[in-house]
């Protein structure tokens, strides 16, 4: 496809995530009874804390000054979240909607641009037809990365994946799915298992689609151990002055929870297409941004300097050019499937 000489990216152009997570609700239960489950509470503390951090040249070469320093009580109220003391085994709940329509922006000031941009996704849609990023997806329910911290250190953690609208035409047998999370390499965007093909391929097509959807409900169970504790989602306060918590955990109405944003976060994990994946500096596999930002680790493995960010991929793929790799094209559609605001200034 030719680029159209005429053609430029909109100077308004803005698109709707496709994959829409809910919050994670939290419960206790036991791996033998999983029927029972006790919506989980947080649980306010006060603790006294040891002085730990760096401390200043002239106080860390004193002795006494160190000693004077150590004795201060560094008081702390906290919010944490346990298991009860019978109960080994953490449930995360949310459902997933899979929207299509990647077709239409949510907002397009340029005829133009909207044409060739929709001729692109037309061709991708053909000849891929979403489903090496319904695979991915797929995957990373299975494997339970949703559950973040949580997965770590568990002995045993099943997924279940129901479909909560499965009697259109279009759509596939209703059904549900289920994995065993643990069997399952985080690090791997590979998988021949059948119900992983078979979800992506529901997921994929709902993608593709003009005007459909898919909503999927996704339940995880962890066996984490009797009263372990277990993690909802941290909330961002940035006034923390005295005598407020040092930390707030999330909860809807009473009930622990994880952000959808974390669990989305976690579903768009699949971008395995950095330069820098498979060496000693890569990451494995990184969630779906336009510079490839790990705020964590405070680095962009997407540069436009490498010319391996979306906006490069973007302006040629949306315009008509050939990108280099359908790799390239897996990465922007897996973009435009994250939404958000892609303009560009007319100054620019």
């Amino acid at each position: 496809m030719e680029k159209d000489k005429n053609s430029k990216v909109a100077s308004v152009l803005a698109f709707e995530k496709k994959l829409v997570p809910s919050d994670g609700m939290m419960y206790g239960t036991t791996w033998k009874d999983k029927g029972s489950m006790i919506p989980l509470k947080l649980v306010e503390k006060s603790v006294r804390g040891t002085i730990a951090n760096r401390l200043k040249p002239a106080i860390k070469n004193d002795p006494a000054k160190l000693n004077a320093e150590v004795e201060k009580a560094n008081l702390q109220t906290v919010d944490s979240c346990a298991l009860e003391s019978e109960q080994d085994t953490l449930v995360l709940k949310f459902t997933l909607k899979v929207l299509g329509g990647v077709k239409e922006p949510s907002a397009c000031n340029n005829a133009i641009f909207l044409k060739t941009y929709q001729d692109a996704v037309t061709g991708y849609v053909e000849k891929e037809g979403f489903k090496e990023l319904g695979l991915r997806y797929a995957i990373n329910l299975a494997n339970g990365r949703f559950l973040w911290r949580n997965r770590v250190g568990t002995e045993f953690i099943e997924i279940e994946v129901k479909d909560l609208i499965a009697d259109k035409s279009w759509h596939f047998d209703a059904k549900s799915w289920h994995f065993d999370a643990k069997s399952f390499d985080v690090r791997s965007m590979r998988s021949d298992n059948k119900d992983v093909v078979d979800l992506g391929e529901n997921i994929a097509k709902a993608l593709a689609s003009d005007d459909e959807f898919l909503m999927l409900e996704v339940t995880a169970y962890a066996k984490v151990g009797k009263a372990q504790e277990v993690y909802p989602s941290e909330e961002l306060v940035l006034d923390k002055g005295q005598g407020k918590k040092s930390k707030i955990l999330y909860a809807v109405d009473g009930v622990s929870a994880m952000h959808s944003q974390k669990i989305g976060n976690a579903l768009r994990s699949i971008d395995t297409w950095y330069p820098e994946f498979g060496t000693e500096s890569g990451n494995g596999a990184i969630a779906i941004e336009p510079y490839g930002a790990v705020t964590n680790m405070g680095k962009a493995f997407r540069t436009p300097k490498e010319k391996k960010d979306f906006y490069t991929f973007f302006d040629k793929f949306a315009q008509g050019e050939e990108l280099d790799s359908v790799e390239d094209e897996h990465y922007v559609m897996a973009v435009l499937v994250r939404g958000g605001v892609f303009g560009q200034s007319d100054k620019q």
